[in-house]
């Protein structure tokens, strides 16, 4: 995804404005925050060196791909001068080295058999897990009665086409817009992760195209984990619930996620859950 490190660099100095670093503000400025020139003087390189930076070509370079020689260093100076979080400097060093980054091999095409016994084993947590494009790859009973995955068709099984492309989210998720930007981000970040996958790209070609609100979140370039959380779903069955999540991956599938939601036990939404398992098991059969 050519662009993603000079169009984020320039994301980040448009949200510091001069006075918070620092420098004097002097005249009109055509763009917000800082210029390249300041960013260039307070991280203590040359003007020419953070151009080039900027523009995705290294320190002596004409390409994108020769960008693999910025050192730590004028990264971590990079990320300090445009107050970058822990997040941001991680993908900062991604995007800066594309030599560096993790394999673009095709993501594991099914879940282990350990990995499904595992999801099963939680009754009363709903659990899935998606793989780096955020496809549903596999899930639990529970899991299934919140969301639904098997009425959904293969090409469905994606959260970010689902959220943005079926207007049945927004009245799923009540937070619907605080959930857009967290599933940008999130994909945002993998996008830097696996640029050359030829289905992230696709991914993000189609929900460009088809949804003005990814569109105009997508160029917000933010990116962040989604380690941990809540969620709240308005489910046509069970009502509202009020979901924690945790996000966890393991070390022989690390390009798979498990999602679990861990409700309080007692908590009103665990007692809804009950219900709307019992009520998916009678339908059942």
């Amino acid at each position: 995804m050519d662009g993603d490190l000079g169009d984020f660099l320039r994301s980040r100095r448009a949200r510091i404005q001069p006075e918070e670093v620092g420098l004097a503000s002097y005249g009109r400025r055509r763009v917000p925050g800082l210029r390249r020139e300041e960013v260039a003087q307070l991280a203590g390189v040359s003007v020419d060196y953070y151009i080039r930076l900027e523009q995705g070509r290294g320190p002596g370079g004409t390409s994108r791909t020769r960008s693999g020689g910025v050192s730590d260093a004028v990264l971590d100076a990079i990320a300090r001068v445009l107050r970058l979080d822990e997040t941001e400097h991680e993908y900062l060093r991604t995007v800066a080295r594309p030599r560096q980054k993790q394999s673009n091999r095709p993501p594991a095409p099914r879940v282990r058999p350990g990995v499904q016994l595992l999801l099963d084993g939680m009754e009363r947590s709903p659990a899935f897990v998606l793989g780096r494009r955020m496809d549903v790859l596999a899930w639990n009973a529970l899991g299934d009665a919140v969301n639904g995955f098997s009425r959904m068709a293969p090409e469905e099984r994606n959260i970010p086409r689902q959220f943005f492309l079926d207007p049945a989210s927004r009245d799923f998720y009540p937070e619907w817009s605080a959930v857009a930007v967290q599933t940008v981000a999130y994909l945002r970040l993998a996008a830097g992760t696996y640029a050359d996958d030829p289905g992230l790209c696709a991914l993000v070609g189609e929900l460009s195209v088809k949804s003005e609100e990814f569109r105009r979140l997508w160029a917000d370039h933010q990116v962040a984990e989604c380690a941990y959380g809540v969620k709240r779903i308005r489910h046509p069955v069970a009502g509202l619930l009020t979901l924690p999540y945790e996000s966890l991956s393991t070390p022989a599938d690390p390009e798979q996620t498990i999602v679990v939601y861990t409700p309080e036990p007692g908590s009103e939404t665990a007692e809804r859950l009950a219900l709307l398992a019992s009520w998916e098991s009678a339908h059942a059969r």
